[in-house]
């Protein structure tokens, strides 16, 4: 199959369509991380979908001093990865193309939770990347939108908006690529010289640090709640060899599930070390939150979570999350699934 390389919505438009057409949103420098999401929309397309892969670098949710001018353009490199894991399309509109008569005057404002966490750190970014993802929505007409979940926010952001505006298309979030050591995939760790890649693996070793205490207090409760008495449930939970909560499973047992507080703890104990490396670590953010507003959880909370940091090594910034669920819990109403009427962001 050779993947077409098409530069205008006319040409797309022009299209045969008979099954779905699933997009993938990208700002090029394409990786294994960007083929996995085009595996699984040929997957979901089947042979009479069509998949359709846009190259995009996006002006508006680039802030002054970002790096939209170094950012890697590499569209040969692109078409070859996209035609390698099943794309019909590889679109790749000009600026003029997507914004004729230069910066729209009418945007998309993400909204209080567009000011949090990476909108607080990139003032403007998400308004940018709301209007450009609603732009190619417009531009590709898809089915189907997938994304990567090492950018939640973003993730979060677009299901809010095409819940909140009424498009008609389906998302579906697909977890993180991983190199071998962790490092989650990304445009930007080309930019990482040997010894600020060392430092960069800090970001994913706190994660898997906070996700292993958490996965640690939830089974000291699940067996916690096993053990009708005081005296027996210290027994129990001093067979896991978890001393520190065993000396007090009164307190244990009345804790809220999870313990959101000492989930942070370990990643930051990780993040900490990391400042000392040489070159240091520069911690941008830890947080807990709830994928729903990205407000930060408390100790009662139970639910879906997601753990995220962001940090910049050297002169590059990178983002990294997991999710995490706190407790049993009934699905909130409000909650979408993993794949709902939603849509897809430009992936980095």
């Amino acid at each position: 199959m050779t993947t077409a390389l098409l530069r205008t919505a006319d040409e797309l438009h022009a299209r045969a369509r008979d099954g779905r057409r699933v997009v993938v949103m990208t700002m090029g420098a394409l990786h294994e991380g960007h083929a996995t999401l085009i595996r699984t929309a040929r997957e979901i397309a089947g042979a009479d979908g069509e998949v359709v892969v846009t190259v995009f670098v996006n002006p508006l949710q680039f802030g002054a001093g970002e790096d939209l001018d170094r950012y890697p353009r590499t569209l040969e490199a692109d078409l070859k990865v996209a035609e390698q894991a099943g794309a019909d399309v590889v679109f790749a509109p000009s600026v003029e193309e997507v914004y004729p008569g230069g910066e729209p005057q009418v945007r998309i404002s993400a909204g209080p939770m567009g000011e949090r966490l990476e909108g607080a750190s990139r003032p403007g970014h998400f308004d940018g990347m709301l209007t450009v993802v609603a732009k190619l929505l417009h531009l590709t007409r898809p089915d189907v939108a997938l994304y990567g979940q090492k950018d939640a926010q973003q993730l979060a952001l677009i299901r809010r908006m095409v819940r909140d505006l009424n498009f008609g298309v389906d998302v579906i979030a697909v977890p993180t690529v991983r190199e071998d050591d962790g490092l989650a995939l990304s445009s930007r760790n080309r930019y990482l010289s040997p010894q600020e890649r060392h430092t960069a693996l800090a970001l994913s070793r706190a994660l898997f640090a906070g996700r292993d205490r958490h996965a640690a207090q939830e089974a000291l409760r699940a067996r916690a709640r096993e053990v009708p008495s005081t005296r027996a449930r210290a027994e129990a939970l001093s067979a896991l060899g978890e001393s520190r909560a065993a000396a007090d499973a009164a307190a244990v047992a009345k804790a809220s599930p999870g313990a959101a507080a000492a989930v942070r703890a370990a990643a930051r104990l990780v993040l900490d070390e990391a400042l000392r490396l040489d070159p240091p670590l520069e911690l941008d953010y830890l947080a807990l939150v709830d994928p729903l507003d990205f407000t930060e959880i408390g100790d009662d909370f139970t639910g879906e979570a997601v753990l995220a940091v962001a940090a910049r090594v050297g002169s590059t910034r990178l983002i990294d999350n997991l999710p995490l669920t706190f407790g049993a819990h009934e699905p909130r109403t409000s909650r979408t699934s993993h794949a709902t009427h939603g849509t897809l962001g430009a992936a980095s």
